[in-house]
């Protein structure tokens, strides 16, 4: 009975001390990452997010655990991916993808830290107090698209200096300042004596009918508007204005390297970088509102080379000789 009763004993000690000392280990911290995207388009952007949190210490799996939630384009499931997040108990959320996933979190909690990615004004969107202060728990990065409408119509007419009509690629659910980007285009390529056409496009299928718009308007060339959606199907945009022989200018580098024309903007993957920066110096205990919201310092020229060529372009030497990268 004594060495039943000992084996007993000491199989319950046994058995508690596991527990014992996972109860002495600090748990490892969730982070969430929400976007409104596919994940297979923000596969670099992803990379960068991961480099970010690694610069500050934290590598994914090691000592900190990330919950991925894709929305896949589809804005109304963002609710239903903001709440499993919440429930999930993460430290903090990260956004892209536009304002749309960074709202449906804020719907979700006031507590738990968000830092958003995203092309708008977040300030107008209400999202934070003011840029140097965003007061609240949320905080982020802007990488400025909607700002550099005209500069990037700028650079489409020295490309296309013989361009009469104009088109531009609007995402009417695009929420970060882009309608009104789009009314600023609009009024400086009249200003240009040319003629602005619009073609509107809020989901997948809309994308490919919206090239109708350039062919029966008889577009010289073609503005792409920043949108989530275009970022998504960035390889079928670029597709479309191959197949219609139509000089596109893009916002963001990933757009040239699809095979895109041309691009000028701020570097989205550079952003996702500093998303990760912020998120690690959360965890370690800044709080949001003390972080002011970052914005880019530097913005890049993108011409393809290649693709110029294949649409009879002569990339003016000026052009060539401001570019950040040539693509061949």
């Amino acid at each position: 009975m004594k060495r039943r009763a000992f084996i007993t004993l000491l199989g319950g000690a046994v058995a508690a001390w596991p527990l014992s000392a996972r109860a002495q280990q600090p748990s490892m911290p969730v982070v969430g990452f929400l976007s409104s995207g596919l994940s297979e388009s923000y596969i670099p952007m992803v990379a960068a997010f991961r480099q970010g949190l690694k610069e500050v210490g934290y590598v994914e799996g090691q000592n900190v655990a990330i919950e991925f939630r894709w929305a896949e384009n589809d804005l109304n499931r963002l609710s239903m991916l903001a709440a499993d997040l919440i429930h999930r108990e993460t430290a903090v959320v990260a956004t892209g993808g536009g304002y749309a996933p960074t709202r449906a979190i804020k719907g979700a909690t006031a507590t738990i830290a968000i830092v958003f990615v995203s092309a708008g004004d977040p300030v107008a969107a209400g999202l934070v107090t003011s840029i140097n202060r965003p007061g609240g728990n949320i905080t982020g990065v802007n990488f400025f698209t909607s700002e550099l409408g005209a500069k990037r119509l700028e650079v489409l007419r020295e490309m296309v200096p013989k361009a009469k009509t104009i088109a531009m690629l609007f995402d009417p659910a695009s929420s970060g300042g882009e309608a009104a980007a789009l009314a600023d285009i609009e009024t400086a390529i009249r200003v240009g004596e040319q003629r602005p056409v619009v073609a509107r496009a809020i989901t997948i299928g809309e994308i490919e009918t919206a090239s109708a718009t350039f062919v029966h308007e008889r577009a010289d060339a073609l503005l792409v508007i920043s949108s989530p959606l275009f970022t998504s199907r960035r390889d079928q945009v670029v597709a479309l204005a191959a197949r219609y022989a139509v000089p596109a200018s893009y916002s963001l580098r990933e757009f040239p390297v699809a095979g895109g024309l041309i691009s000028y903007g701020a570097s989205i993957t550079d952003a996702y970088r500093q998303a990760g920066l912020y998120v690690g110096r959360i965890l370690k205990g800044a709080k949001p509102a003390d972080l002011p919201v970052m914005q880019p310092t530097k913005f890049e020229l993108i011409i393809n080379l290649k693709t110029a060529k294949a649409l009879g372009l002569e990339v003016p030497p000026t052009l060539l000789a401001r570019a950040d990268e040539v693509i061949e």
